[in-house]
């Protein structure tokens, strides 16, 4: 009676896969989760008011290192001044702006994810629809007075 041989161990997609999510993705998880209850703990007025996520989102601004909060801060007086209507609110941690509940554009410092510069990102239900594709984010190191004003067009347009 043989053995039946044994194959030699190939690398396999287990091999060779992530570990699973990194810790700053798993924070960004908890602090969203921490987010999505603290929502239910205000209920529905509190989210028409907006008063709530717009000291959570300068809080959280305060709490980023230069020139990530500089940038923070400026952006926040801009997507105020161009788009009214969006409400300041934390998601996953980072300040964003919704338009009925839903996010439309958001800020990520670039030690959120240990990346090397800052995101100025647009979700989904930004008006931002330009051809079968555009750009949904933006790399910033710095801000000049052209780009505060591309990114005014910019935040007017996705909230309409």
């Amino acid at each position: 009676m043989k053995d039946t041989p044994k194959p030699a161990r190939a690398a396999t997609a287990i091999d060779t896969a992530s570990k699973g999510f990194t810790a700053e993705e798993r924070a960004a998880m908890r602090e969203r989760a921490r987010e999505l209850k603290a929502e239910a703990r205000r209920g529905p007025r509190a989210k028409k008011d907006g008063a709530d996520g717009e000291r959570e989102v300068l809080a959280k601004i305060a709490e980023m290192a230069e020139p990530d909060r500089s940038m923070a801060q400026r952006l926040h007086a801009i997507i105020k001044a161009a788009a009214p209507a969006l409400s300041p609110r934390l998601w996953y941690g980072m300040p964003a702006y919704a338009r009925d509940g839903n996010v439309v554009c958001f800020f990520q410092d670039a030690a959120k994810f240990k990346a090397r510069y800052a995101t100025l990102g647009f979700s989904d239900k930004a008006n931002l629809d330009d051809g079968a594709m555009w750009p949904s984010s933006y790399a910033l190191t710095k801000l000049t007075a052209a780009d505060e004003a591309r990114i005014a067009v910019l935040v007017k347009k996705a909230a309409s």
